[in-house]
Order: C-alpha cells, then sequence, then structure tokens
C-alpha cells in the first residue's frame, strides 16, 4: 500500500507571547507590564479533506487539563478571526508550547487570547490592525490591563471610552535598565473568578483618590527614573486588601520583598503571585524573603527573576506556501 505524505498547509505561523503581570498595585483593571517568558502559538491551515478539522497539541503549562479541541482558548480566537474576514478553511492545527503558569496571575489566558488572535490575523493577511486585535482581545478578556502589555509590551495604560480602548504603552528599554520583576509564584491556583468575587461593588472617594494619585507616581517613577517612588505607587486600597483572604500571608510577603530592597511590591494581577519590582542587585533577596514569608504561612513558591518584554507579541515565522519569511 502506498502511503501519502500529509497535504502541506496553506500557512505555518508561530508567535511568541509574554507572561504579564497587571494592576501593579493601584492600576486595577487598567495598568500591566510585560515579563521575558513567553508561550508559543503555531497555527497552521489546510483547504483539504485529509486533515482532521481541528488538531490541538499542547507541552507544558495546562497540558493535562486544557482542551484538544475546538473549544480551546486559542482555537476560539483563531476561529474569531478567520470569521470576521471571511477566510475558510477545512482544517487547522495549533501546537501549543506554555510556560506561563496557569491561574497564578501572569496571565496565561490573555497570552491564549492574543496568541490566537495575533496568529490568525497574520495567517489570513493580516486584515485587522493592532488597535482592533487590541479591541478583540479585551472583549474576550473582559478588561485590558493585561491583553495589551502581552499585545505591545513594555508598561501599558488602558482606558474604556465609549466602549472603545484607549491605550498608551511605555516601550523604551532604557526606561527599565536596572530593573528587575521578581516573581514569587504559589503553587496553588486562584482563578479569577474567585478573586473578583471577594471585591466589593463600591469604593469610597477616599479610596479611589489614594489609588488614582498613586497610578500617577507609578508612570512619573519610570519617566523621571525615580525607582524610589514605586514603593507609594504600588500601594493599593481596592483590591488587595479584599484579596488576602485568599492568599494566605500575602501582607508579610509584601512587607519582606520591601525589607529586602525591593522598590516597590504588589499582588501579580489578580494573584495568587506577587510581584517586586527590584534593582538588579537586590532580586535574589528580595526572591528568597518572599518565598520564605509564603514558607512561614505554609506555602510552598517558586522565585522567578524576569525583565521587562518591550515587544510584546512576536512573530518568528511565517510560512505560507512555498515562500517562507522569518522574522526574530
Amino acid at each position: 500500500m502506498k502511503i501519502f505524505p500529509p497535504p502541506s498547509p496553506v500557512f505555518t505561523v508561530k508567535v511568541r507571547v509574554p507572561a504579564t503581570s497587571a494592576n501593579m498595585g493601584a492600576g486595577f483593571d487598567a495598568v500591566g507590564i510585560a515579563l521575558k517568558h513567553y508561550n508559543e502559538v503555531e497555527l497552521s491551515a489546510w483547504n483539504s479533506d485529509l486533515m482532521p478539522p481541528v488538531t490541538v497539541q499542547i507541552d507544558g503549562e495546562g497540558a493535562a487539563v486544557l482542551p484538544l479541541d475546538g473549544t480551546n482558548l486559542v482555537c476560539r480566537m483563531v476561529r474569531q478571526v478567520m470569521d470576521r474576514c471571511g477566510r475558510k478553511f477545512k482544517a487547522i492545527r495549533v501546537k501549543l508550547t506554555n510556560r506561563i503558569p496557569l491561574a497564578r496571575g501572569l496571565g496565561s489566558s490573555s497570552a491564549a487570547i492574543v496568541g490566537g488572535l495575533v496568529a490568525a490575523n497574520v495567517g489570513c493577511g493580516t486584515p485587522f490592525s493592532e488597535s482592533e486585535i487590541l479591541e478583540m482581545a479585551s472583549a474576550q478578556e473582559g478588561h485590558s490591563d493585561n491583553v495589551a502589555p502581552v499585545l505591545l509590551g513594555g508598561v501599558c495604560v488602558c482606558a474604556g471610552v465609549e466602549g472603545k480602548t484607549r491605550y498608551a504603552s511605555w516601550k523604551s528599554a532604557r526606561l527599565f535598565t536596572g530593573l528587575r520583576a521578581v516573581l514569587c509564584v504559589p503553587y496553588f491556583q486562584l482563578p479569577t473568578q474567585e478573586a473578583r468575587g471577594v471585591l466589593p461593588d463600591r469604593v469610597s472617594r477616599e479610596d479611589a483618590v489614594f489609588n488614582s494619585s498613586r497610578v500617577g507616581l507609578f508612570f512619573s517613577a519610570f519617566h523621571l527614573r525615580r525607582f524610589e517612588l514605586l514603593g507609594d505607587a504600588m500601594d493599593d486600597r481596592i483590591h488587595q486588601p479584599y484579596r488576602k483572604k485568599l492568599v494566605p500571608g500575602l501582607g508579610n510577603v509584601l512587607k519582606a520583598a520591601r525589607f529586602a530592597g525591593a522598590w516597590g511590591v504588589a499582588l501579580s494581577g489578580s494573584g495568587p503571585s506577587v510581584v517586586a519590582l527590584s534593582p538588579v542587585k537586590s532580586a535574589r533577596s528580595v526572591a528568597a524573603a518572599m518565598i520564605e514569608a509564603f514558607r512561614e504561612k505554609g506555602v510552598a513558591a517558586i522565585p522567578m527573576d524576569l525583565e521587562i518584554d518591550v515587544r510584546g507579541a512576536q512573530v518568528t515565522l511565517f510560512d505560507r506556501g512555498s515562500t517562507k519569511r522569518k522574522r526574530a
């Protein structure tokens, strides 16, 4: 019996997407940073009945629990782009290399959303602009503070204005020279829905002013390179006080990081991870202090010492038929 090779795909796209840390203390649902820790999305498409309609392969984080069919979040984002631009393919294959921990406050779902949207957009001939991709991603995620830094890189701020997302991204590498993002990642998961469920429906005027003033300090710290402002700038009264009961030892972890030399420290996204912005020279001691503070409350955690990513989602391979183009 003669065995035929599988048909060649119409295109293959590979996209690298960074982890993120959202809120950064006072910037609840508005501020996020991109981190040099990456997932990879590979998308191929066929116009052939010889291939199954949907194939999903996952290596790394979530390989045992994430869907391996069309309900996978990346696949749903791919289909959204193809449906909106009217491109139809008989088969798609998604290969995921996941390094971002799931449900730990490091933007794993946002990486999946943006990775799927960007890969499909490139494969379909880039029918949608950067702003349009961000709007799709924000609509899926419900807010933009994670998806914006995944897509854009750097430190981002977003605001919903009349149903649209206004955003800005600080992406100059010189702004972050000498600074590290030190993550302390507990082994337990904290679903975003649960972390949002403990928040009050209303906050006081005093707390609103407290947070808004500190968001201004946060961006001033980078613009002026006055990182000593980050200690106050990353304080918060809107979400962290209510989430402390979901993250054992959080208060002590925040204090330990500052005592060990961090400029500023906050819950990463909805948690349970904690992010400290630290001088490079203090990064190791900050990580050790946070891990010890968690350990004292019976929580095991691992450290991550990361630089700020300033590029966001990057296409690392675009292969259309016999024409290959690569970008770093």
